[in-house]
């Protein structure tokens, strides 16, 4: 089989990542996280002081983005994909509720989009990816190979993203987190540019009440279909 493009879409704490993961390794390709990318440019923006009072200096952060690098390297020990700004690694980083509440707004941005679509294009030349995001199969990759659409219940995605956070020791609340996920959704799906919204030929997955197990099993038969 020639290599694929496949693309993992969905809405947040459904799991994209640690699926989109569990297909690379499966598949052997390398695996790129597009939230991930926002979620640097939005850390970016923090860090170098482009919002006062609340309010971003898209002037600022517009005039930054040319120059702006953002890549992929492998940890030293288990092998797993982190990325990183301006040569730095920024796994741990990006994971902040600051961020969190943030990075909606950022990934909004026309300027924003069109910079890292065009970095997430790069990485995808050469087929051989798995890439989650949220229009990855509607804009990045329009003729992927594979298009999983992700979806779970609400209150699950909430307690999927409290656990997270709570293994890195970031202290919040489930009705918190619960809120956060809902204006992201909201934001998401109303935005201008690439708004998040299932593709036509899209396969959905509701992941609900599945184990990583279940879903491996489950993308081994859409395999076995497109093999067939």
């Amino acid at each position: 089989m020639h290599r694929l493009i496949i693309a993992v879409d969905g809405y947040s704490s459904c799991g994209k990542s640690t699926f989109a993961k569990a297909i690379a390794r499966r598949m052997g390709y390398v695996y790129i996280d597009t939230g991930a990318m926002y979620r640097a440019v939005t850390l970016f923006a923090l860090e170098q002081g482009m919002y006062g009072n609340g309010t971003l200096n898209r002037r600022r952060l517009y005039a930054a983005l040319p120059d702006l690098q953002i890549d992929f390297a492998h940890d030293g020990e288990g092998g797993q994909p982190e990325i990183r700004l301006n040569g730095k690694a920024v796994e741990d980083r990006i994971r902040s509720g600051k961020v969190a509440d943030l990075v909606s707004e950022v990934s909004a941005l026309k300027p924003v989009r069109t910079r890292m679509t065009d970095l997430q294009r790069r990485m995808g030349a050469d087929r051989g990816v798995v890439m989650d995001g949220r229009d990855i199969g509607t804009v990045i990759f329009p003729d992927a190979d594979i298009k999983i659409f992700m979806t779970a219940d609400n209150d699950v995605r909430a307690m999927r993203r409290l656990k997270e956070l709570q293994q890195k020791h970031i202290e919040t609340t489930f009705e918190e987190v619960k809120a956060n996920i809902l204006k992201r959704d909201r934001l998401d799906k109303t935005r201008k540019n690439s708004p998040l919204r299932q593709a036509e030929d899209a396969i959905v997955l509701d992941n609900s009440h599945m184990t990583p197990e279940d879903q491996m099993v489950w993308f081994e038969g859409i395999l076995q279909k497109l093999q067939a």
